[in-house]
């Protein structure tokens, strides 16, 4: 895959079926528009592109509602790439793209720019300024330019629509289950780790703190975790939110690799949720707080064993 930062002057080097969206997350929904592009760009012996945007247009016009992000921009790349896309142009959001009217963004943008031959789409799909093309606008702009336009029905499961809203509500009331039920595969943070207060060395459990951790973290708590090195996996107990025993209040996220001896500082760190253990307490000792962590440690490696 291709991963372009705008267009820097150039068009994409050749005709392509183009999706647009935010794409946070790329979910079970997502997943379901771009394995649709796939099919029919196979057919037509194209190659398929996705136009996103970074930041977020919410982040200049609503600073104060940005959405939590599920991704990071890299993560969502890889999640692209793995999914056979040939083309990622994450458009840096700026006054000049929110200005443009409907039109204007179909004939710079997707036909100039991407070279557009087609378009697949959600039925929520809204584009140009103040969001006022609609799903209708551009299948008549579609119709004008000769370009084909296939919407994909939204995916439903529990009887809900899978959004990224919905996957944000899961996580935040600590629900991994329903989260990797939206996702088709299990939450992930992504960060680098940080020198910390080193406690967890004297409790004789020492951990990796995650700094630069850029998406939603999940409801306060401790989690059971697959940890993500440069030299391999390893079960991990996490720990995410404050530290109310030593009157901590700071968010933080303080990873126990269990098995893994070595020196992480500067490295990146990948933790793949599996299970919400337990919610976070007030400890009357340290010996109380060392016993709980042993039977944290436990039911970790319990739930990442064969």
């Amino acid at each position: 895959m291709e991963r372009l930062r705008g267009f820097a002057g150039q068009n994409l080097p050749s005709p392509c079926l183009l999706s647009i969206g935010n794409f946070d997350g790329v979910h079970r929904g997502h997943q379901a528009i771009l394995e649709t592009m796939q099919k029919s760009a196979r057919a037509r012996s194209l190659p398929t592109a996705v136009l996103t945007f970074e930041p977020h247009p919410a982040a200049l016009l609503h600073p104060d509602r940005v959405p939590p992000r599920l991704t990071s921009a890299d993560q969502k790349a890889e999640l692209l790439r793995g999914l056979g896309i040939d083309f990622l142009v994450e458009y840096p959001t700026d006054w000049a793209l929110l200005q443009l009217t409907p039109e204007e963004f179909y004939h710079q943008i997707v036909e100039r720019r991407c070279q557009a031959r087609g378009l697949v789409e959600g039925p929520n799909f809204f584009f140009g300024k103040g969001r006022s093309g609609s799903v209708e606008t551009l299948e008549n702009l579609c119709r004008q330019a000769g370009h084909s336009l296939i919407i994909v029905e939204p995916l439903i499961l529990s009887g809900e629509l899978v959004s990224s809203s919905r996957i944000r509500r899961a996580l935040e009331s600590g629900d991994l289950s329903l989260a990797e039920e939206l996702l088709g595969r299990r939450y992930t943070l992504q960060g680098t780790v940080e020198r910390g207060a080193e406690r967890g060395r004297t409790l004789g459990f020492p951990t990796a703190n995650l700094g630069g951790i850029r998406n939603l973290l999940p409801q306060p708590g401790v989690y059971a975790a697959w940890g993500k090195t440069n030299s391999g996996e390893f079960p991990a107990a996490v720990n995410i939110g404050p530290n109310p025993t030593f009157g901590e209040n700071s968010v933080k996220v303080e990873a126990h690799l269990l098995g893994y001896s070595g020196d992480l500082y500067g490295s990146v760190l990948e933790l793949e949720l599996i299970d919400r253990l337990r919610g976070l307490r007030t400890f009357g000792s340290v010996e109380e707080l060392q016993h709980q962590i042993s039977s944290d440690v436990m039911r970790t490696r319990e739930l990442c064993s064969p």
